[in-house]
């Protein structure tokens, strides 16, 4: 279960990250199911980025390694949340 936890805290913060975004980008606000979703997507992607360019967690689950899992989950699902909220604009013009 403990090689698992950086991937969930990735999520959880994704989930965090996408609302966040929400409430600071409000015309991309996909409602709170949908940046949760994309969020957690995010979250996923950019732990899975992090960790391929060499700056995310190795596993280890001491406080440097959260911090990264929170910050790269956090800062992915934000990122994912936008973009999927500017195409759906995007698309509805």
């Amino acid at each position: 279960m403990e090689e698992y936890l950086p991937l969930i805290i990735q999520l959880v913060s994704g989930a965090a990250g996408g609302n966040l975004a929400a409430k600071l980008l409000p015309k991309l606000n996909l409602g709170t199911l949908g940046n949760s979703i994309s969020g957690i997507l995010g979250g996923g992607l950019g732990g899975y980025l992090l960790g391929m360019v060499g700056l995310g967690t190795d596993g280890g689950m001491d406080i440097s390694g959260i911090l990264g899992s929170v910050a790269g989950g956090g800062v992915g699902g934000g990122v994912i949340m936008a973009i999927v909220g500017a195409i759906k604009n995007a698309m509805a013009k």
